[in-house]
């Protein structure tokens, strides 16, 4: 289920000649490729939440991807899909979606309910081309998408409220390209910001829906908790000797 939407997507990243090798050719791409992210629009019926997030093994230069889907509004656990996969792209700030785009998209061909909202510990357009993880992952997955980050990339906000639901906007020369959110008091703000085909009212609005008590939604932080738990498990010596398998 969901997956027809994603393959025009999956087998342009499969030819080399369309997936940036370098810095400079994935930038060109951001380029490109922003003009075709939309903010705002009718999200329609929200059955159906994901969370996505990435951990890295450097030394291995591995990267373990998750994305987990739960039902609301009970917020209940629906499914849950993983994968391993090499390191191909450099770590270079902005450009974090060519390292991470590819083995999430192979997460969510594997779903067998395709989330109607994804949300995703990474940037949405608050992003120096306009295109974060979010965004992108949004645009090549066909999605709804929100970015929920722990730290700013871009731009300036006025102070902000310590209780949970208090936002200010989150602005870059003038214009709008975010919110700073509290979701838990005594707790460092997210930086929410849309991904794609989904407006800032709603993308705080999601974000707020989705906390159970914590400083991250619970998709995304459940995502977080798993990726790390894989990455240490991967990395135990096993008596066979071989490296595991997601």
């Amino acid at each position: 289920m969901g997956t027809t939407a994603i393959m025009p997507a999956l087998k342009a990243i499969s030819r080399s000649s369309r997936w940036p090798a370098t810095p400079a050719q994935a930038i060109a791409l951001q380029y490109r490729l922003r003009g075709r992210i939309r903010v705002g629009g009718r999200l329609g019926r929200v059955r159906l939440v994901g969370g996505a997030d990435v951990a890295y093994d450097t030394g291995r230069e591995l990267l373990y991807a998750a994305v987990l889907v739960y039902s609301v509004p009970a917020m209940k656990l629906i499914e849950v899909r993983t994968v391993r996969a090499p390191i191909r792209f450099p770590y270079v700030p902005g450009l974090l979606s060519f390292r991470e785009v590819p083995a999430l998209l192979r997460v969510i061909r594997r779903l067998r309910h395709r989330p109607d909202l994804l949300l995703c510990d990474a940037q949405g357009i608050a992003h120096p081309r306009g295109i974060g993880l979010a965004s992108h992952l949004g645009l090549l997955a066909g999605l709804p998408t929100i970015g929920c980050a722990k730290s700013r990339l871009l731009g300036e906000h006025g102070a902000i409220g310590a209780l949970p639901g208090d936002q200010v906007p989150l602005l870059h020369r003038g214009r709008r390209i975010g919110s700073v959110l509290r979701t838990r008091a005594r707790c460092r703000p997210l930086f929410v910001s849309p991904g794609h085909r989904i407006g800032f009212g709603a993308s705080v609005l999601w974000v707020l829906r989705c906390c159970r008590g914590y400083r991250l939604p619970e998709p995304v932080r459940q995502a977080d908790l798993l990726v790390g738990r894989l990455r240490r498990a991967d990395a135990l010596p096993r008596r066979s000797g071989g490296a595991g398998s997601l």
